[in-house]
């Protein structure tokens, strides 16, 4: 039997009950109650976010350039659910850069990490030898956001 541990009142909100310290954090800073507000927790919150924000684009960014893979080199396997996969990352990732205009900088900076990660992946995936991926992503960052992109 798991049992949640217990805090005492001098426990800080952020540590006792996070939902309860995000409400409270937005209220102060409504109020403009500015020495009141956990600014340690609240800067490291914030900077949790960018990070999620990247992580999450670079998953996306990985899953999208191995289906395109897939797609390529393995065309008697091609399936709507692979079609389904593409157009779902690629909205997740334009979804992204709509809400932070910021992340198409990014999307630049590690996309050729992303794709080198994408091909070793694909290799595992598909069992397929990892020199049958180019070193070099075979498809232009325009190709690989363009919905109606599908490799030959």
């Amino acid at each position: 039997m798991t049992t949640v541990p217990s805090h005492s009142p001098s426990t800080p909100l952020y540590d006792r009950d996070y939902a309860a310290w995000l409400s409270q954090t937005a209220l102060l800073l409504r109020e403009g109650k500015l020495e009141a507000v956990d600014i340690v927790n609240l800067v490291e919150e914030l900077e949790d976010m960018g990070r999620s924000e990247k992580r999450a684009l670079e998953s996306n960014l990985e899953i999208l350039l191995r289906h395109l893979l897939k797609y390529q080199y393995q065309p008697d396997l091609r399936s709507n659910s692979w079609r389904f996969t593409l157009l779902e990352h690629r909205d997740r990732i334009l979804k992204s850069f709509r809400d932070s205009p910021s992340l198409k900088l990014y999307f630049s900076q590690i996309f050729a990490e992303a794709y080198c990660r994408s091909r070793q992946k694909a290799a595992v995936e598909t069992g397929l030898p990892i020199e049958t991926f180019p070193n070099v992503c075979p498809f232009a960052p325009e190709a690989v956001l363009d919905t109606a992109f599908l490799p030959a």
